[in-house]
């Protein structure tokens, strides 16, 4: 009898782990699926787009190369109404010759605060009672990029000027016609405004971009305005143009103090050229993938709140710009050309 009894109780032990075991396989299936529609879901989510772009403005500054010249050209084949801003006469003249009767320029230096007012009403009687749909703030400069003890406060002031207060002025003097369109804001930062890879004023200018783009977003967010944040990793422009940075780097070295000189040495200032115009072979060429999501974050119905452009960005700077700062200086550390005599001070 106990032999019965005890062979039932390992048969029901057993079709219990045999129940227990198909539940749990039966509730990976069905979390498994839950994934995949989620993801699904995401993904169309994602492709939804507005309609009637052929009704809607767009006012792009930095339009005479780079980012912003082919995002002029794109929206305008696309249909957008296109209004570029070019800092030169020859810039807009080329971009007229590229591009529809739709497009219109405007020549605009974004320090110059009544230049910014004279084209916000000029781009105000173009649009009319429709407003302006997106405001892309793409105009920026580099200015020099140097050991922070070679600089001067002038050396800072002119990226900061451009990259910081141009694009504070232009999207205040914008901003009631976005407001009335119920559009979309689009800041061209940097992966330099999530970690200084350099010294300079570019890198403090675009850590203030993101800070201004992060309020910004939350205060439009009650008018029905979307604020976007674009971080480009490094990419080929006349912007990040190595020789033209070597050159200024090189200028800069040249007229400092023999204490300096004798810190860092003749060695370094040769050996940082070097490594500086060797970026050249790992910087991105492909402009379009920024532009991608410039039209992302002016046409998609669920836009998205930071875009990441570029190899490096999406799988270097974003991800250490998240990891502790001891791993971000030893790894940016030892990009770095070693001093002659550190303590000759």
């Amino acid at each position: 009898m106990r032999t019965k009894s005890g062979g039932r109780h390992l048969l029901l032990l057993f079709k219990k782990e045999v129940s227990l075991s198909y539940n749990r396989k039966k509730m990976l299936f069905w979390l498994l699926a839950l994934l995949i529609l989620c993801g699904f879901l995401w993904n169309y989510k994602r492709q939804l787009k507005i309609a009637n772009i052929t009704d809607k403005y767009i006012f792009i500054t930095g339009c005479d190369t780079g980012f912003g010249n082919l995002a002029a050209r794109t929206f305008d084949k696309k249909g957008f109404h296109v209004i570029a801003a070019c800092l030169t006469e020859s810039g807009s003249t080329a971009l007229k010759a590229e591009t529809s009767e739709r497009l219109h320029t405007v020549l605009l230096d974004v320090t110059d605060p009544e230049n910014v007012k004279r084209a916000a009403q000029w781009v105000k009687n173009q649009v009319g009672e429709k407003g302006l749909w997106g405001l892309i703030n793409n105009a920026g400069i580099l200015g020099v990029l140097a050991p922070n003890d070679w600089l001067t406060v002038e050396d800072y002031r002119e990226p900061v000027e451009v990259n910081l207060f141009g694009l504070i002025s232009v999207t205040l003097n914008m901003l009631p016609l976005v407001k009335k369109a119920r559009g979309r804001i689009i800041n061209v930062s940097s992966i330099g405004g999530r970690l200084a890879f350099g010294g300079g004023g570019y890198s403090p200018s675009k850590y203030a971009v993101e800070g201004f783009n992060d309020s910004l977003r939350r205060d439009m967010k009650a008018f029905g305005v979307h604020v976007a944040c674009i971080e480009p990793g490094l990419f080929k422009t006349n912007l990040s143009d190595p020789e033209k940075a070597a050159e200024k780097k090189l200028a800069i070295w040249k007229h400092l103090s023999p204490d300096i000189k004798q810190q860092y040495g003749e060695s370094y200032i040769k050996k940082s050229l070097e490594k500086l115009k060797g970026t050249a072979s790992f910087v991105n060429v492909d402009l379009s993938l920024v532009v991608e999501c410039m039209d992302h974050a002016l046409t998609s119905l669920f836009p998205k709140t930071r875009y990441a452009a570029g190899k490096d960005a999406k799988t270097f700077w974003i991800p250490l710009s998240h990891m502790p700062a001891v791993l971000q200086d030893f790894l940016l550390l030892k990009q770095k050309v070693e001093l002659a005599n550190p303590k000759a001070v």
